[in-house]
C-alpha cells in the first residue's frame, strides 16, 4: 500500500465520509445528553430520591467501574457481531436506561438499576464507536480521527451540564424526557449507518479468543497508570478548589480543561503520532507531575495553571497509549479499545480507593497540599517501572523473524496494522 500524502488535521477531517461525519456528530450528542443527567446523579439520588450519601457513593463507584471496565466486553461483542450492530445494541440499552430514570420519578427504586443500565450501554458503545471511526484508515490519519472523536466527546461533556443545571432538580421529568428523545434519534441514525467495508468477523466455527488474548502489556499498563494518576485530579479537585475558591471557579477550571482537549489534541495529533513511545510517556507524565505539583500552591492562578498542565499531559498520554496499543496488538480495533478501557477503569478505581485514603489523611492533618505533591512524585517514580515492560506483549511470535511487540506491517491483503 502506498504511503499516504502528509496533510494537516483540517484537510484530513475534510475528507471524512458522510457516515463518519454522523459518527463524529454522535460523539458530541451522546455525551451531551448523558452529561445533562449523569453529573447530577449524586444530587438527584440524595436530594430528590432521599438516598444516604454512603449509598450514593457506592452506587456511583459501581457505575463508574461498569462504564470503564465493561468496555472490554463491548470490544469482544463487536468482534463477534460487528461494529454497527454493537453500537445499535449499546444505544438501545442506554436509551432504556434513560427511560428507567424517567420512570424512577414515580418509582424511585428503579433509579439505581436505570443508572447502571446507562453505564452498561456506554461500556458497550465506545470501543465499537472508536473502531468504526478508524476502520480501514491508514496509520498517519488515525491520530487525527481519534483526536476529533475525543474533541467531540469533550465538547458534549462540557456543554451538557451547562444546559441541564437549572432543570435537573426543578424539572427532572422534562429533562429526562428530552434526553430520552435525543437518544432515540441518535439510535435511529445509527440504524442507517452502513456496515464498515471489508469488516472481518471470526467464522462461526472458530473458537473465540479470550478477552485479554493478544493484550499489549506496556500500553495497557501505561494506560492504567495514566488514569490512576489523572483521576487524582478528576476525583479530588472539586473539594480542594471549592474550599480555596468557589464552585463557579471550579467550573471555570473544568471548562479550560475541556477547551484544551477540544482545540489542542486535534492540532497536536500528528506530532503525538510521530513521537517515540518512550518520549511520549516522558512528556505526558512530566506534564502530569508539573500540574499536580502546581495545584499544591492552592491559589486561583495555580488551580488554572495546574489544570492546564495536567490536561496537556493527558492529551499526549491518552492518545499515544491508544495508538501504541493498536500498533502492537493483533486483535481487532474494537477489542484493543475495550482492553484499554479496562485499564482505564482499573486505574480510576485504584485512584478512588487509594487516593481517597490519602486525601482523607491530609484533611485530618489540616493540609491537603501535600496530597498533590505526593501524586506528583508518583508521576516521576511509577513511569520508569513501565520501561521494564518495554517491547513486551501477550502475542507470541507467529512467523520466522517475528519478535514480541514488533510493529506489524501490512499483509498481502492490504490489512492495516491493528486491524
Amino acid at each position: 500500500m502506498a504511503e499516504p500524502p502528509r496533510e494537516g488535521p483540517r484537510a484530513t477531517l475534510a475528507a471524512l465520509s458522510g457516515p463518519l461525519r454522523f459518527l463524529l456528530l454522535s460523539s458530541f450528542l451522546i455525551p451531551l445528553g448523558s452529561f445533562m443527567v449523569l453529573p447530577f446523579m449524586s444530587v438527584f439520588l440524595h436530594e430528590r430520591l432521599g438516598m444516604g450519601l454512603g449509598a450514593v457513593g457506592l452506587v456511583l463507584a459501581v457505575a463508574s467501574l461498569v462504564q470503564f471496565s465493561g468496555g472490554i466486553v463491548g470490544g469482544a461483542l463487536a468482534e463477534r457481531i460487528g461494529l454497527r450492530r454493537t453500537m445499535l445494541c449499546a444505544l438501545v440499552v442506554r436509551t432504556a436506561g434513560f427511560v428507567g430514570l424517567l420512570l424512577a420519578l414515580r418509582w424511585p427504586p428503579l433509579a439505581v438499576a436505570a443508572l447502571i443500565l446507562t453505564c452498561c450501554g456506554a461500556a458497550l458503545y465506545l470501543p465499537a464507536n472508536k473502531a468504526y471511526l478508524v476502520h480501514g484508515v491508514d496509520e498517519e490519519r488515525r491520530p487525527a480521527y481519534l483526536s476529533a472523536g475525543n474533541a467531540a466527546l469533550n465538547a458534549g461533556m462540557a456543554v451538557g451540564p451547562l444546559i441541564a443545571g437549572p432543570f435537573v432538580l426543578s424539572s427532572p421529568g422534562w429533562l429526562f424526557l428530552a434526553v430520552t428523545a435525543l437518544f432515540v434519534a441518535v439510535t435511529a441514525g445509527h440504524a442507517r449507518l452502513p456496515a464498515p467495508d471489508g469488516e472481518r468477523r471470526p467464522a462461526a466455527e472458530s473458537a473465540p479468543r479470550g478477552l485479554l488474548s493478544g493484550l499489549p502489556i506496556l500500553p495497557f499498563a501505561a494506560c492504567a497508570v495514566s488514569f490512576y494518576l489523572y483521576f487524582h485530579f478528576q476525583h479530588y479537585l472539586a473539594v480542594y478548589a471549592v474550599e480555596r475558591a468557589s464552585s463557579e471557579f471550579y467550573s471555570l477550571v473544568l471548562l479550560l480543561c475541556f477547551a484544551l482537549v477540544i482545540v489542542v489534541q486535534p492540532l497536536a495529533s500528528g506530532l503525538i503520532r510521530s513521537m517515540p513511545y518512550a518520549l511520549a510517556l516522558a512528556v505526558g507524565f512530566t506534564g502530569l507531575a508539573a500540574g499536580l505539583a502546581v495545584l499544591a500552591i492552592g491559589t486561583r492562578p495555580a488551580l488554572l495553571a495546574g489544570g492546564a498542565l495536567i490536561t496537556l499531559g493527558d492529551i499526549v498520554l491518552f492518545l499515544k497509549n491508544d495508538l501504541e496499543a493498536l500498533r502492537r496488538s493483533d486483535r481487532s480495533d474494537a477489542v484493543v479499545f475495550g482492553q484499554q478501557r479496562l485499564a482505564a477503569g482499573l486505574g480510576a478505581c485504584a485512584s478512588g480507593v487509594l487516593g481517597g485514603q490519602l486525601y482523607g489523611l491530609g484533611e485530618r492533618a489540616g493540609d491537603t497540599g501535600w496530597f498533590w505533591l505526593l501524586a506528583a512524585a508518583q508521576c516521576l517514580l511509577l513511569p520508569p517501572l513501565l520501561l521494564a515492560l518495554r517491547g513486551r506483549t501477550a502475542r507470541p511470535p507467529t512467523q520466522p523473524g517475528d519478535t514480541e511487540g514488533a510493529p506489524k506491517s501490512h499483509d498481502a491483503h492490504g490489512r492495516i496494522p491493528g486491524r
